[in-house]
């Protein structure tokens, strides 16, 4: 059985999470960026970018699964202050 689609998970890191830990996966989901305006995808992008290159390159585990929830933490916060700019 195959693993449903993410919806508006940039297709690079849809691929990079195939057959992933549900942990790796359960964080990298949030990485979407394409429902936001121009100017926040322009902010949010880079770090969907990033998360997908940690994702290929490092296996699963404790270590990756903090770093991206402390990468997407870091997003919210870039993403926050763009609003208020």
């Amino acid at each position: 059985m195959t693993e449903p689609t993410r919806p508006n998970l940039p297709p690079e890191l849809e691929t990079a999470l195939a057959g992933r830990h549900p942990a790796t996966v359960g964080v990298a989901k949030y990485f979407t960026y394409q429902h936001l305006p121009e100017h926040l995808q322009a902010i949010s992008g880079p770090c969907a970018n990033l998360a997908t290159v940690m994702v290929g390159q490092l296996s699963d585990g404790p270590e990756l699964t903090v770093g991206l929830r402390k990468l997407l933490e870091a997003k919210d916060c870039f993403v926050r202050q763009a609003v208020e700019d």
